[in-house]
Formats: C-alpha cells, structure tokens, sequence
C-alpha cells in the first residue's frame, strides 16, 4: 500500500474526526521515525506524549510478547499479578495510597470526579458536589470532561453538558474565592497546562490552593494525563511543587504506546470507592499493565535527570537560533511550548516542519514539543537542525 491508497482507504472507511497532516507513519525505532515511502522523521510528538520510552524498544516489545502468550485479559472479578505489582511500583514512587486502573485520560478524570463527590457524599450529604477547574485548562472528550474543561470554544454541540463546574481563572486565588461556595467538593487543575498552551503553574498558587483546600475539606485532584509518567523530569509532576494531591490522574505514557489510564489515591481517600461503586472492563489489562512496568523501570532516577537536562537543552537552543517567528519557550522537563511570533500560525508552522521531516504538535498559539523520554541527544539536535533549517 502506498500513501494515496491509504488515504483514500481511511476517507472511505474511517469518521472523519481529524484533521491530520498529510503524512503516514509506518514502523520507527528510538525517537526516529519512516513513512510507506522510507521518509525519516524525528519525532518531536511521541504520538501526544504516549510513546514515553520511544519506538520498538527490545525491553517493551518482549515484556507484551510474553505476556500476550501467558494471559491476554482476564475479568477484574479476579486476580492477576501484572496490574498488582504495576500498582506497587506506582505508589512506592509517589507517596500516594492505591491505584484504580482505566483506559485512557478522559477516563482517568472522570473517576476522579467520582472519587471526590462520593468523598463528600459520604461524609456531608447531597448538595455538595461542585467541582471548580481553571481557565484554559482541558480535562477531555466525555460530556464530563468536557464540561470540566474550562475552554469556552469545547462547551458546544453536545448538549445538554453536564452540571457541577465551576471554573476559576489560573493562578488567581481570588478568583477561586469567587466561584466558591457551599457546594464545592474538589478543585481539579493541571500543573502544566497542556492543551492550553503549556502553561506552568506557580508553585506560590498552588501552595495556597492546596492550603484553601485543606481547610475545607476539598478535594484536590491533579491531573496529570500529559505531565505524568516523567513527562516533566520527576514521576509526577507534582513531585516539584510540594504538595500531596488527594488524587492523581494518569494515561498517556504510562504504558509505552498501549491504552491505558488510571488514578492514584492518596490514605483518606483510598477507600471512598468500594464495589460496585466504579469499574472499567479492560482497567488494569494484563500486558498493558506488563508494558507499564517496563516503562516505570526504564524512568529511573537517571533517566528522569536527562530528562530535565534534555528539556533544558532543548529551550535554550531554540532560543539561541535567532529564529525571527519563535519566542520565549516555557514547559517543565520535556513538555516544551514555544511561542510563535509573526504573521504565520502555529499550525501552519507545524506543517511545514513536519513536511520537512520534524514531527511537533501545537497547543494554544505555541509550538508543543513532547519528544520520547529516551530520545538520545543525536536525535534532538538532528530534530533541531530541521527547525532551524525550516524557519530560517
């Protein structure tokens, strides 16, 4: 099959719910990627943060084969040791109490969400289940999540959107104090806002979040579907801002490549959910959950350090280029936004590099840059050369 005819199998056959580039991937290793056509590409995008230990790694690709030869799924209703020791490893390095398996991040938020009205269900009653989120903030693609998303231009279509949000300008305390009230049970936020631009939190606000929610008895829920899995140079992200959230969303690139989501709680809240109250039919699948090890061994403590330096290495080379159509950069680790400046769109900017063989994604007016946690530094500086090549 050539590209033309997988276009044109994917428009016959395929909703047309993308709005993809004109390119086809076909197999990769490392951080390098080739199309139908054998193009080579250097992936700046790990499939939006999914791919967090790169392509065809040996460690990942046996740890699924073998699994897949043992035992492929088996019902929740019993006991199986890939998910247990996956939740093992996921708790010891995060301080948190227990773990609920799902499949994506949507999922995972929308347990959270759950998790926080049943807290105070069961200890106030009905009446208190409002949960406030940011501005700008994007929490997925479910009625809920959607409506959690405090993105105006996502609040269409599909009405009626679920009640119970509020949303509260980021990094404003302020404006938090003035959508609160006595119906709030949780405030959900992102530490690096994503979708929205690749906004950082300040640690000063999320430190007085965390103490607001603490003195009435919110629930402070992190979602870190993008920033987690060493995404942004610690396991979690909120590893660099102090705090212990109550619970902790993940998916994206905690098992390598595989669908898979989940959340974490921490002592007070990990028995809020008993039977029956939640569940999700492939949670905690036994060779996603073979992959998500291999995944959690390879971000050692090393390998998070490079992952900090990496980023830091990436920011300042692009600022260095004195590219006239780039700005500032920002981001944590190596979840990277870089401003575009002048006439031409981040996405149209974003096209052009990846006809030119450097895949990158946009997130607000930036440029998003979410390469391979293992991508080696011959990688980047090949992908860097590609920018630099492009935007002169």
């Amino acid at each position: 099959m050539d590209h033309k005819e997988l276009v044109e199998l994917d428009h016959q056959y395929v909703m047309q719910t993308y709005g993809r580039f004109d390119v086809d991937i076909d197999h990769g290793q490392g951080a390098t990627l080739y199309d139908l056509a054998g193009k080579e590409y250097i992936d700046f995008s790990s499939g939006i943060g999914v791919n967090s230990i790169g392509y065809a790694n040996p460690k990942w690709v046996q740890a699924i084969t073998d699994q897949a030869g043992k035992l492929g799924h088996i019902s929740n209703l019993f006991y199986s040791q890939p998910y247990a020791k996956l939740a093992q490893q996921l708790c010891r390095r995060s301080g948190m109490a227990a773990a609920f398996f799902g499949n994506s991040g949507a999922e995972a938020n929308e347990g959270m969400i759950k998790l926080a009205r049943k807290y105070s269900f069961d200890k106030y009653g009905k009446g208190r289940g409002t949960v406030i989120t940011l501005r700008n903030s994007f929490h997925g693609r479910t009625i809920t999540t959607l409506t959690a998303t405090g993105q105006d231009v996502f609040h269409n279509y599909f009405f009626p959107f679920a009640d119970g949000f509020r949303y509260a300008v980021a990094g404003d305390m302020d404006s938090l104090q003035e959508v609160a009230g006595h119906d709030v049970c949780a405030v959900m936020l992102e530490l690096v806002q994503g979708e929205g631009g690749v906004l950082p939190m300040d640690p000063a606000y999320v430190h007085d979040l965390a103490v607001l929610c603490a003195e009435r008895d919110w629930l402070l829920l992190v979602d870190e579907v993008q920033t987690g899995v060493g995404r942004t140079g610690t396991l979690f992200a909120f590893q660099q801002y102090g705090i212990i959230p109550d619970a902790v969303s993940f998916a994206k690139g905690i098992a390598g490549g595989l669908p898979m989501g989940g959340f974490l709680a921490n002592e007070r809240c990990r028995e809020v959910l008993g039977p029956g109250t939640h569940a999700a039919t492939f949670g905690g699948n036994p060779i996603c959950a073979a992959a998500a090890q291999v995944v959690l061994d390879t971000l050692d403590e090393d390998t998070l350090a490079q992952v900090t330096e990496k980023g830091k290495y990436i920011r300042a080379r692009i600022e260095h280029m004195g590219l006239s159509s780039l700005g500032a950069t920002r981001g944590l680790g190596m979840m990277i936004g870089v401003e575009v400046t002048g006439e031409e769109s981040n996405k149209a900017m974003a096209a052009r590099l990846i006809r030119n063989g450097l895949l990158v994604l946009t997130a607000g007016s930036a440029l998003r840059l979410l390469p391979p946690l293992t991508i080696t530094m011959a990688e980047i500086d090949k992908g860097l050369a590609i920018m630099k090549d492009t935007l002169l």
